[in-house]
């Protein structure tokens, strides 16, 4: 396969992948549902939900968490909007200085996001993340089965870094 064809297929299963995201948060309006987002991209995360949020016609509020959070239940509930809205994306997990005490913390209260999100929880994480999340949150990251995965083939460095950049293209 070359690098164009490589692209295309890129672009074609993350366009497949945000529109299922834009499906699941659709079908789970008005009850809490975990989503669980893997891309390994930063500069993807943004402009992908940006696409997100245009391709829905509910109200997706995103919040990036402060690498010095203690629990992400405590820093939801801070950032909330009122009204609440139709769904959140939080970012930032990756930068998270404690992420395994936030992940256990998170595993222990897990019937809390239930109670108080009556809307779907996007968690845009990375690979490391969602690993984490398996071994340390494991009752938490079980509402999530299937993660969405924005991808990449399998090119080094420098190619990862311009199919970040081609990505933003979907």
């Amino acid at each position: 396969m070359n690098n164009d064809s490589d692209l295309k297929d890129l672009a074609v299963n993350n366009k497949q992948s945000l529109q299922r995201l834009a499906r699941t948060i659709a079908m789970s309006q008005g009850e809490f549902s975990l989503i669980l987002v893997c891309c390994e991209c930063p500069s993807v995360s943004l402009d992908v939900a940006n696409q997100l949020q245009n391709l829905s016609s509910y109200k997706i509020q995103q919040l990036v968490v402060k690498p010095s959070i203690q629990t992400l239940l405590s820093s939801i509930i801070e950032e909330l909007e009122d009204p609440l809205p139709s769904a959140l994306i939080v970012f930032g997990l990756d930068s998270v200085k404690a992420i395994d005490q936030v992940l256990s913390a998170t595993n222990l209260v897990r019937d809390e996001f239930r109670k108080r999100f009556p809307f779907p929880l996007i968690l845009w994480i990375n690979e490391s993340i969602l690993h984490k999340m398996i071994r340390l949150a494991p009752d938490f990251k079980g509402w999530d089965l299937n993660p969405v995965r924005l991808g990449f083939s399998e090119h080094n460095l420098l190619k990862k870094s311009a199919l970040c950049l081609s990505v933003m293209m979907i």
